[in-house]
């Protein structure tokens, strides 16, 4: 029994196709299905994770993120700060690297692609927010100007890819894609990368084809070929694996996790990832745009505290995560600098409290508003989205859930388009700094570029801007902590919980979880 017979339209055509040319895989052929795909193939539009995943086979960062937290080398072998200038950042660059067409690597492609990440189109603008100027010092030296001793800045470069200066000039893709604005460029549908492999097609949504760079200075992968297929319906991804038709399912929905381990031929493997699942809503604005009443109920601190208090993060762990969660309040994961066992405690709901508050802020017959959720990012976010509508209607609150694909869903959010919404966020420097960059800052250019809750405090964005200069840690270590008290005070962030993941591979294909569920296949082994 094969599962095609249940994909529909250009997946239906393209699956077949595939199955039927290639008939049982080899060990150098990967089949890789997982819930949705790369939102853009411009290394510097979307700072998403399904989007960086695939792009960290096709472009490479200077530096990488080992599974246990630390920094590796990439297209950087050596990087320290000036001895004679705290404010400089020294790049030494690997030589004899070439991108897929063959041109050579050197500084100038460095120094262009940190200008083109910082334009305003980028969505990862933010993590390059101290950099004044870069420079080629020579054709494998870069220094990078900081606006001040900014000691943690190479933790920001793990997701920042290296583009070819020619041929983006070439190909007049000097600039980002605008995602949200939906602009097309030559950059979203093609690549040259210096990265461990190629882009050989891409039809969006339906089917990606990779194959090994066989000119890349690293050691040869076993995985030779890649076929990326995004399915979105997790039975029709699991029978997928089930059937042979994929090898490797990133995507493990929570009720197959226990079927599958005792499955002959399926290996499943977990752990935890650095991603928090949380909601926010639009406290900034005088009046929602779908809200039933008139002003902001969310400005009101008492419906936001009678919000936390119908949370039930137990019950979303026990039945729609099926145990696969980390509950917690603070909208950080323990891999984090910063995080406090104290700040991520929570209670049980209290829902007489939480009507009380509802009550005394005016809102006694409730109100209604929307809810926007992604239906194919997170593990089961439609499901929390729809636990939670039924615990807010137990304080009045009349959600009403707009659940969309993620590439519908984002876009709301980074252009202030919705009121009350779910997001997960992963923080791959491992500090702080990141959430409050993207997340709490008020600004809307270089940084808060996902601050859809509208949140503005200046004395907080005083204290997130002094993070990225301040040279005493335990100096930084206590403003992190008092920027987090003061946004649990304010309640920006409904935390659910921290996701756990679960990879599936047939037996004989092995692959360690990856902290930021960005599993690279060039580690993918077999038996």
């Amino acid at each position: 029994m094969t599962v095609a017979s249940t994909w529909t339209g250009r997946m239906l055509l393209a699956s077949t196709a595939l199955v039927l040319a290639m008939g049982t895989a080899s060990a150098e052929t990967l089949r890789w299905a997982r819930v949705g795909d790369a939102l853009t193939l411009d290394p510097h539009s979307q700072n998403e994770g399904p989007t960086s995943t695939m792009l960290h086979h096709i472009y490479e960062t200077l530096v990488d993120r080992a599974l246990d937290g630390g920094l590796t080398p990439r297209l950087a072998t050596d990087w320290y700060i000036d001895p004679e200038d705290p404010t400089v950042w020294v790049f030494e660059l690997r030589e004899g690297v070439t991108f897929h067409d063959g041109s050579a690597f050197t500084a100038d492609d460095v120094v262009f692609s940190l200008e083109r990440v910082r334009a305003e189109a980028s969505d990862f603008k933010a993590l390059h927010a101290s950099v004044v100027s870069a420079e080629a010092a020579d054709d494998f030296t870069v220094r990078v100007q900081m606006e001040g001793p900014t000691p943690l800045y190479p933790q920001n470069l793990t997701n920042f890819f290296i583009m070819d200066r020619d041929w983006a000039v070439a190909n007049e893709v000097e600039l980002p894609q605008d995602y949200a604005a939906g602009e097309e460029t030559f950059a979203v549908r093609n690549t040259n990368g210096t990265g461990p492999y190629t882009l050989v097609s891409r039809d969006p949504e339906v089917l990606t084809e990779l194959a090994v760079n066989e000119s890349h200075w690293d050691a040869a992968p076993e995985v030779t070929e890649i076929i990326y297929t995004p399915i979105s319906e997790a039975a029709t991804r699991i029978a997928a694996l089930l059937s042979g038709e994929v090898d490797f399912v990133q995507d493990v929905p929570v009720q197959d996790i226990a079927r599958l381990e005792q499955t002959d031929g399926i290996t499943v493997t977990t752990g935890a990832e650095n991603r928090t699942i949380f909601f926010a809503y639009d406290m900034g604005s005088e009046d929602l745009i779908s809200a039933s009443v008139d002003g902001n109920p969310f400005a009101d601190p008492l419906v936001r505290e009678a919000m936390h208090l119908s949370l039930d993060r137990d019950a979303i762990q026990q039945v729609v995560m099926r145990g696969q969660s980390v509950p917690g309040a603070q909208n950080v994961a323990p891999f984090v600098n910063g995080w406090d066992a104290a700040l991520d405690a929570y209670g049980p709901p209290d829902i007489p409290r939480a009507q009380a508050l509802m009550a005394e802020a005016g809102y006694g017959d409730g109100f209604s508003v929307d809810l926007n959720c992604p239906n194919d990012r997170y593990l089961n976010d439609e499901a929390i989205c729809q636990a939670f509508v039924g615990m807010l209607a137990q304080i009045g609150i009349d959600a009403n859930l707009v659940s969309q694909s993620r590439s519908l869903h984002f876009p709301l959010i980074q252009n202030r388009e919705t009121d009350f919404y779910l997001l997960g966020w992963g923080v791959p420097p491992f500090d702080s700094q990141y959430v409050f960059d993207f997340l709490v800052h008020s600004e809307v250019e270089a940084r808060g570029g996902w601050n859809g809750s509208r949140y503005s405090n200046p004395a907080v964005d005083e204290m997130i801007q002094s993070l990225a200069t301040e040279t005493d840690l335990d100096l930084r270590d206590q403003t992190i902590a008092d920027i987090w008290q003061q946004v649990q005070d304010d309640r920006v962030f409904l935390m659910v919980h921290n996701q756990l993941l679960a990879y599936a591979t047939r037996e004989g294909a092995n692959i360690e979880v990856h902290p930021e569920n960005q599993p690279r296949m060039t580690t993918m082994t077999f038996d």
